[in-house]
């Protein structure tokens, strides 16, 4: 079972990406975050498989963030999801530890292929 923290400022983002993820058997939502401080205190004290992590975020934003969680002990693989376009922000983010970049106009189907790539140790490049 994939475990995945969802941290992004629009709840219903978060519920969106809930419903994606829990129509699959292999992958579970086992916490979300409505901002970055939110999502490292989670990682800090939950066993997270994968954090879908949104780069714009009030406070903290996900590139601060993204650098905090790749330098936990037990670092979660991390997707950004972004409605920044790739050219503007996936090579920083993927250079700063990020296992994929992905806009939020993606497919349902192709969120789900990041997070199993992930999950399994590679990166998942569109």
């Amino acid at each position: 079972m994939i475990r995945i923290l969802l941290a992004d400022d629009h709840a219903v983002v978060r519920k969106g990406l809930h419903q994606i993820i829990e129509e699959d058997n292999d992958m579970k939502v086992t916490g979300e975050a409505q901002d970055g401080e939110e999502a490292l205190s989670l990682v800090r004290s939950t066993t997270f498989d994968v954090v879908i992590l949104d780069i714009s975020m009030p406070g903290r934003g996900g590139l601060d963030v993204l650098r905090d969680l790749k330098a936990e002990p037990q670092a979660p693989k991390v997707i950004v999801l972004s409605i920044h376009p790739e050219e503007q922000y996936a090579i920083r983010c993927l250079r700063d530890g990020a296992s994929a970049y992905l806009t939020k106009n993606c497919p349902p189907e192709e969120l789900l292929l990041a997070v199993r790539t992930v999950s399994a140790g590679k990166r998942y490049i569109t």
